[in-house]
């Protein structure tokens, strides 16, 4: 490998080709492909303001000739398109790489089991992010200075970015570091300043949403078990040490290995005395690749699993008269006297804020109360973190129902839609008035009379009688969801199996689901991988069932796949709520 002016010159032969990505961009990969035949690959992820040349090296240097190679640049950056430093957000970084994940299935026949990871700085955050929101099967993942938390030296700088980012709207951040920083490798040093493809500003939305993923990465590190080596440089002037040792100390992973390197700046892999921790990284890459693909069984996370204990807390009362009791029940009268102004609030202490007229007024979205005041108060009550994640998974049922209604359409097969617990079915009517395939019949299902009234009442406001049936259902007896008729070809469940912990439970809907639709057919389910304000919900709020407090246990994004693929579906497309709140998977029946 030598270097020519501001490309690195590889002794394998490199390709350089696109690919289109989720939205129809066409992003720059470069490619060097293994000697056949082919014993796996890997993934080369570059460091924010950079590109995919600047980590070209590493194909020689790896030294694994019969593992493809590949690297390409993150839009905003390098030879891809998109305003220099920037993207819609930070999440559409992770959505690209799974696009490109699925590109090399595709284009190169190549399973993700059959994938490695090697991942430095920013990139390395994206693939942490992508690995936990999105659940793969992967055979290694290799985090090279992953920065989780970037050091802003000025204090209280991320919440002064956030207050300017709400005042004045997007602008862009033009990076400290000084090429000096980040390797003692002169060459590098050198061909960094004169590389016309580094992109020195950053948009105040990624570094935000950056700073955001890596603080819900290391809270739930435990949801990774992909087996992982970490490399921590001991000199590192740009990102700080605390959050990735955090990170390594709760990665739920079986295999993980930690190595601190003395002396390292920040370009860890591109540093002047790189080769021994280069030969660490093949060393690790070799080990994973001659072993079966590691994986972990989530199917009885409800009985033993962090997010049960995490839930069990949860639903354990604290003493009514410490501080944390005393807390509480000041939140918990605040609330009852915000439901005097708020008819949000109101509707949630009436009803359950889990309940489907709940969660019909916050689809809704207009803010309603006692006068100024009122409406005031049910603005910042609607505009909460999970009431906005809940919207947004609206929007992404809606895209995912469209496309499974397309993928139906161009099969030639009936689209007949059954939810088996609409609420009140806004969000499915929603959906379905937007589809450029409508369904030929809609049945919608719930438990709840209220919610069946009101969703007959939704449906005969808008003309869709003729289309739209909904009657009383209970969505986890599977007998009765089996016997659905018309026949569906496409399942929907949103929001249901969120409120429920128990995975028998949630597997006997499944089941039931599985034998209604038939092979070819779709399934649309939600899950709740993550979210900040669990102890919020659990101490102040209650439930639709018996008034009792809404604790709910999460399940990691490998649980809810699991269990669909244990009914007898696989899943083939996914969308992820921009807070990591909240994901939506499309699923294939089997067969």
């Amino acid at each position: 490998m030598t270097e020519r002016g501001t490309e690195w010159v590889t002794e394998r032969e490199e390709q350089e080709r696109t690919f289109v990505t989720y939205d129809g961009e066409e992003l720059f990969y470069r490619c060097w492909p293994a000697a056949e035949p082919r014993a796996g690959a890997v993934l080369l992820l570059h460091r924010g303001h950079e590109h995919s040349g600047r980590m070209a090296h590493l194909a020689d240097e790896l030294a694994l000739p019969s593992h493809a190679v590949y690297a390409y640049d993150a839009r905003g950056h390098g030879r891809s398109p998109g305003e220099r430093g920037d993207a819609p957000s930070f999440s559409a970084w992770v959505r690209d790489l799974d696009a490109f994940v699925r590109h090399l299935e595709v284009a190169e026949g190549l399973p993700a089991a059959d994938l490695a990871i090697v991942a430095q700085s920013v990139g390395a955050v994206v693939a942490a992010a992508w690995v936990h929101d999105y659940a793969p099967t992967i055979r290694a993942l290799v985090l090279a200075s992953p920065a989780f938390r970037v050091r802003l030296y000025v204090p209280f700088a991320r919440p002064g970015l956030a207050a300017l980012r709400a005042l004045f709207g997007r602008f862009f951040v033009t990076s400290y570091v000084r090429a000096s920083m980040l390797t003692h490798d002169e060459q590098r040093v050198e061909s960094y300043d004169a590389d016309p493809l580094v992109t020195r500003p950053i948009s105040v939305d990624l570094l935000l949403g950056l700073a955001h993923a890596g603080d819900r990465l290391v809270d739930d590190a435990r949801a990774i078990t992909t087996p992982t080596l970490l490399l921590v440089s001991g000199a590192d002037a740009v990102v700080e040490h605390g959050p990735q040792h955090a990170f390594f100390v709760g990665l739920g992973s079986r295999t993980k290995e930690r190595h601190v390197l003395p002396g390292f700046f920040h370009d860890t892999l591109g540093e002047r005395d790189r080769a021994p921790v280069v030969a660490m990284v093949r060393r690790f890459l070799d080990d994973r690749f001659a072993l079966p693909v590691e994986q972990h069984s989530w199917l009885e996370a409800d009985r033993r699993s962090y997010t049960r204990d995490e839930a069990e807390a949860l639903a354990t009362p604290v003493p009514p008269l410490s501080l944390a009791g005393l807390w509480w029940q000041l939140a918990r009268t605040s609330l009852q006297v915000g439901a005097w102004l708020s008819e949000g609030l109101a509707v949630g202490q009436r009803t359950g804020f889990d309940s489907g007229a709940s969660l019909d007024y916050v689809y809704r979205d207009e803010a309603r109360g006692l006068g100024p005041l009122g409406r005031m108060a049910d603005r910042l009550y609607l505009n909460q973190v999970g009431w906005r994640g809940i919207r947004q998974r609206k929007q992404l049922v809606e895209e995912l129902l469209a496309e499974a209604l397309r993928r139906l359409a161009e099969a030639g097969e009936r689209r007949v839609v059954l939810d088996i617990a609409a609420g009140h079915g806004r969000y499915v009517l929603d959906a379905l008035a937007a589809s450029a395939h409508p369904p030929h019949a809609v049945v919608l299902r719930d438990l709840d009379e209220a919610n069946v009234a009101a969703g007959r009442r939704l449906i005969a406001a808008r003309g869709l009688d003729d289309v739209v049936s909904f009657v009383p259902g209970d969505a986890f007896d599977a007998d009765d969801v089996a016997a659905t008729e018309p026949r569906p070809t496409l399942g929907v469940v949103s929001g249901l199996y969120e409120l429920f912990g128990d995975n028998p439970q949630v597997s006997r809907s499944l089941q039931g689901l599985a034998r209604a639709i038939p092979p070819g057919g779709y399934l649309v389910t939600t899950c709740q991988p993550w979210h900040p304000q669990l102890e919020l919900i659990a101490r102040s709020l209650t439930s639709h069932r018996d008034g009792a407090a809404w604790v709910m246990r999460r399940r990691t994004q490998a649980e809810m796949d699991q269990l669909v693929a244990a009914a007898g579906f696989t899943k083939v497309a996914q969308r992820v709520e921009e807070g990591g709140l909240f994901t939506v998977t499309l699923a294939r029946r089997d067969g």
